[in-house]
């Protein structure tokens, strides 16, 4: 297990960036859970913009909710993969990093901007991560998502090496 008090440890860094964690990720809406291991690999079904109260962030990027807020939903849906993988694991520093991340945006047909839009999720996982967050990653609009949620993105991380 690695010391979690080092100051380059994922869980050292979420404090130092003042991200809290809810206590427990949203519950799957389906018959599937939210992080399954394979090997070295731990994949992260699909989240999705959840506040902490239950409240889904709701509507059609380039209508009724602007790319900037899309952004700030992305950010969100990163902080519900980080519960996930906390719960899953016991703690962050048992994650060594992202390695592909495929993000979801509900957009309209002549939107354009979703790169820009989950950004906001890659750049909090290279805040928590370092180098380590920085991953391969797919964007997309699509024309609906589950309880009409704005961005939906899954996840596929890997284990940390153990220490000797």
């Amino acid at each position: 297990m690695k010391d979690n008090r080092s100051e380059s440890s994922p869980e050292a860094r979420l404090r130092a960036q003042g991200i809290h964690l809810p206590k427990s990720a949203p519950e799957p809406i389906g018959a599937f859970r939210n992080v399954r291991r394979s090997g070295n690999l731990l994949f992260v079904s699909g989240q999705g913009p959840v506040q902490s109260d239950g409240t889904l962030l709701r509507g059609k990027v380039g209508d009724d909710v602007t790319a900037e807020e899309a952004r700030e939903h992305s950010e969100l849906v990163a902080v519900n993969i980080l519960t996930a993988l906390r719960s899953h694991c016991g703690s962050l520093d048992e994650v060594g990093g992202a390695v592909k991340l495929l993000g979801l945006v509900n957009a309209t047909p002549d939107f354009e901007r979703h790169p820009f839009v989950i950004d906001g999720a890659s750049e909090l996982l290279r805040k928590v991560f370092g180098e380590n967050g920085v991953h391969s990653r797919s964007a997309f609009g699509v024309g609906s998502l589950p309880n009409r949620i704005t961005v939906e993105i899954e996840a596929i991380f890997e284990l940390a090496d153990p220490v000797a």
